[in-house]
């Protein structure tokens, strides 16, 4: 499967540039998007010569010009099912330029284009994501308290100094214990009183200038892994202090201000750095959380498992000012046990006198594979492993040499001789320790597991179970443990925060937010309920039938159990049918939005528009060779934009691009051929429809903030060019939204006590929206809990508008988003996150299952997602989808 990745060093941007309007009396129509044109890195240097910059209202383009109209499309007509109430345009708003022919017809036409002509993206460095286009007025306003802390901004200029550690540290740890005893030694001399903040790699920061520009120390560490009373291991390091650069927070305060677009990301990073340099010392750090068992009691998951809690930090530019998000986290951690009682937990069987067997000795090898673990054997001398493996023979037959001449010695014997310890369990294997070439054997009754080694392999469904327990909390406890946490670190008290000038408030964020009404759903007329309202986020099919069914001419049981009766299977089929026709269900959509129906949903309602939703799933920690599944839903019955048709494909190891969105390939009789999802769910929506889509909504779930610039570009790009390759200056504008779960921003009620402001669970309640304070200082963003929480606390969806050509207002984005939460279709109730969004995951995780590679009894995988075939640069595809399985391929 060809795939296409955007090189590092390359600059690749995007710039919109103003077309010319063409030469139309209807004015107010939407104009093709911008020429654009992809050109070669010394083209998009003489672009930048002459400043082609896009013009301030990027993104939210006015007074577009129109395209040329006809009546209808003369080949194909306009088909609408017999039950679905299609929107008139005006003749003054009717789409221009419907097509004249199916768009596969259009191959040929566009087969020798290049890409100048079909018009593609330009480089340039003016790429920006789309300004807040104002504030929501919709719903009832209300309080509500957010887990974000607001940080005063220190008054200092922040320095940057280079460190270089020789001999080379690898370890971050490592590297930490050096420059703490290089402050330690040199605080009150060298470094002129400063205590600086270390990222545990390359950079040094400090409040004030060092009294050096450049200076060299010789720091001298003692080897933690030698014991107490044994000769101490003394090893010498070169560290190398050089300055770098003086880090201006005035850009910073006028980002915050919002008189600038872009935000100062290295002065964060610094004042990120500097707030949990204290934390790193007293916790173990994981990513951006820091986790201890001394925060709360560890619970046990099961087969050596156990869950540490902790809290999440995360210092972030918001309109109220700086901010410091905290929030709960737990996270599965190997117990600090003796290996052997590890392995007995394991796999749940005495194996003190049992000898292993090959899948136990498989699911030990997996299970201990990297984890570090420390021997008990020599008194207080405590040296620390890492564990490569585990011998395929018992201890007692294992043997090595112990001389150039080839003599052979029993690790039995060696123990013995050498410390004085007695191996008992020697019909146990070994493990081993080092490189293959090089490997040590040690007896597991030697070893213990090092305290505070995070399990980042697959939880069984126990585990999971166990954890969900601990980390589920109501929301009124989890906002009572956030508080707790701030006042444990003691943020104004820490001299990290005290010497860069920080300061921390201690209480939550009270933030004005808004209740957005449920949207009336239209279920069919023939129910004794035609129409619905949810209550609370819920509603029930009681008294209704689905919108439109499918009539089922044939249909038959089979019954493969000897114990179950024919009489009990015809009842059961009896009442199955009955239920149907009660229902109207076996095809079609349960329900649709009235004001669907009704053509009220504004940018939805008045030209054909299809929804997108996209989303990347990657393979579990630990494994790296499977490939990533990317997926793409599309809306195929507009007006109501209710049913989804689904497309998957597999990609390269955790690449988060969708490498298919568009492609092209050589055939040997058409020549250039064009293809992709996006191009696919195109002519899909045409042939459900009759009608082409004249306004693109895409919806991207799973992009972290590191990733919105280049998967923007680089999708953005994707979607203009399967548009192109359909027909000649076809570009409706697209509306790119990225869609967030993994965030920590939590909402609580301003007062726990009052039940009309919360739900049966306690959370906020649906349809809570809140594009204030906490939220990006200019850039189009928002929270919202668009569901009733069940248990724990809910977790608002949080949404980012990167490109808007269709001039979205924030009502009008926040009710589309939250009115399309209440017509998934698996269940009567509003969900977290927008249905296409859902449903592209959801297809995503399905065909993970069709791309998992095989294990083998020994533990190696094979198949096609094997590290030979990834070495060898290529992705295995999916099974190949039948066109009459695509037909149906709909979330209904």
């Amino acid at each position: 499967m060809p795939t296409r990745q955007i090189k590092e060093g390359v600059e690749q941007h995007l710039v919109i540039k103003p077309k010319p309007k063409p030469k139309s009396n209807l004015q107010n129509q939407i104009n093709p998007v911008a020429d654009v044109v992809q050109k070669t890195p010394k083209t998009a240097q003489s672009d930048e010569n002459h400043h082609h910059q896009p013009p301030k209202t990027r993104g939210r383009r006015r007074g577009r010009g129109g395209r040329k109209s006809c009546d209808q499309d003369t080949e194909t007509g306009i088909f609408m099912r017999p039950n679905s109430r299609p929107c008139t345009v005006a003749a003054s708003q009717r789409p221009a330029n419907l097509l004249q022919s199916h768009f596969n017809e259009s191959d040929k036409k566009m087969s020798n284009l290049n890409e100048s002509e079909m018009g593609f993206p330009s480089s340039s460095k003016s790429l920006s994501f789309a300004p807040r286009p104002g504030y929501g007025q919709t719903g009832t306003v209300c309080i509500v308290k957010a887990n974000h802390f607001m940080t005063q901004l220190p008054d200092k200029d922040l320095n940057q100094y280079d460190v270089s550690i020789l001999p080379e540290v690898t370890s971050i740890t490592l590297n930490r214990a050096i420059i703490a005893e290089l402050v330690k030694r040199y605080k009150e001399s060298d470094l002129g009183m400063r205590l600086p903040a270390y990222d545990g790699r390359k950079c040094l920061f400090t409040a004030g200038e060092l009294p050096f520009v450049w200076k060299e120390f010789r720091i001298k560490l003692v080897d933690e892994e030698d014991g107490i009373d044994s000769p101490k291991r003394e090893r010498e390091y070169k560290v190398v202090i050089r300055f770098v650069a003086r880090v201006n927070l005035h850009h910073l305060g006028q980002f915050l201000a919002g008189k600038r677009a872009d935000g100062p990301q290295e002065a964060l990073q610094i004042l990120d750095i500097v707030l949990r340099e204290l934390s790193t010392k007293r916790y173990c750090p994981v990513g951006r959380s820091f986790f201890s068992p001394d925060i709360r009691k560890p619970q046990q998951l099961g087969e050596g498992l156990e869950s540490w809690c902790g809290f999440y930090q995360s210092i972030r530019p918001t309109q109220m000012g700086l901010s410091l998000n905290i929030d709960m986290a737990s996270a599965a951690f190997i117990e600090a046990l003796p290996v052997i009682d590890f392995v007995a937990q394991l796999l749940g069987k005495d194996v003190l006198s049992r000898p292993l067997s090959d899948s136990d000795h498989v699911k030990i090898k997996k299970a201990l594979r990297g984890v570090k673990i420390e021997v008990t054997h020599r008194g207080n001398v405590r040296r620390k492993y890492r564990v490569s493996g585990l011998t395929s023979q018992p201890t007692r037959e294992l043997v090595f040499p112990v001389d150039d001449n080839a003599n052979m010695k029993s690790v039995v014997e060696y123990f013995q001789e050498m410390y004085g310890f007695t191996i008992q369990l020697t019909h146990l294997p070994c493990l081993q320790v080092g490189n293959q070439r090089k490997a040590n054997y040690l007896p597991m009754e030697a070893c213990k597991i090092v305290e505070g080694q995070r399990y980042t392999k697959r939880l069984n469904e126990k585990q999971i179970t166990a954890l969900l327990k601990v980390t589920c909390q109501r929301p009124k406890d989890r906002e009572n443990d956030i508080l707790q946490t701030v006042q444990q670190n003691s943020y104004n008290q820490d001299p990290y925060a005290k010497e860069f000038g920080i300061r921390i408030s201690e209480k939550l964020a009270s933030i004005e937010a808004r209740v957005l009404p449920a949207p009336w759903l239209k279920y069919h007329d023939t129910g004794k309920e035609k129409d619905c309202l949810p209550q609370v986020g819920q509603w029930n099919m009681m008294n209704k039938k689905v919108i439109n069914g499918m009539t089922v001419s044939r249909w038959a049981c089979i019954n493969f159990s000897r114990s179950v009766k024919e009489s009990i299977a015809r009842g059961f089929c009896n009442e199955l049918a009955q239920m149907c026709q009660e229902s109207g269900m076996m095809g079609g959509r349960n329900t649709v939005l009235l004001d669907a129906i009704s053509c009220r949903i504004p940018l939805v309602s008045d030209i054909p528009t299809i929804i997108f939703g996209a989303d990347v799933t990657h393979p579990e920690n630990g494994e790296d060779s499977s490939p990533s599944i990317a997926a793409v839903v599309a809306s195929q019955d507009w007006p109501e934009v209710t049913k989804y048709a689904g497309l998957v494909c597999a990609q390269a190891h955790r690449q988060e691009l969708i490498q298919d969105l568009y492609k092209t390939w050589q055939d040997p009789v058409r020549g250039t051929v064009s293809g992709g999802m996006i191009r696919d769910l195109l002519v899909s929506f045409r042939k459900a429809t009759g009608q082409k889509p004249l306004r693109i909504i895409f919806y991207r779930d799973g992009v972290s903030e590191g990733q919105f610039y280049q998967v923007l570009l680089y999708e953005l790009d994707a979607i203009r060019k399967a548009c192109a390759s359909l027909e000649p200056n076809y570009q409706p504008p697209v509306t790119f939204v990225v869609v967030q779960k993994r965030h920590h921003t939590r909402l609580f009620a301003n007062n726990h006590r009052v039940r009309n402001t919360t739900d049966k669970s306690g959370n906020i309640l649906p349809g809570t929206v809140v594009d204030t304070k906490i939220c990006h200082p200019t850039e189009f963003d928002f929270y919202l809990c668009s569901h009733a929480g069940i248990q724990g606390t809910s977790r608002p969806a949080h949404y980012h508008v990167l490109w808007d050509e269709n001039n979205f207002t924030a009502d009008g984005i926040q009710s589309l988003t939250n009115n399309l939460c209440y017509t998934y279709a698996r269940c009567t109730r509003s969900v977290s996150v927008v249905p296409p969004a859902y449903y592209a995951h959801l297809a995503a995780f399905r065909a993970r299952f069709y791309v998992e590679p095989e294990v083998q009894e020994n533990g190696s995988l094979v198949g096609q997602g094997t590290k030979g075939s990834r070495e060898s640069g290529g992705v295995r595809p999916l099974p190949a989808l039948k066109d009459n399985v695509k037909r149906v391929m709909f979330y209904c």
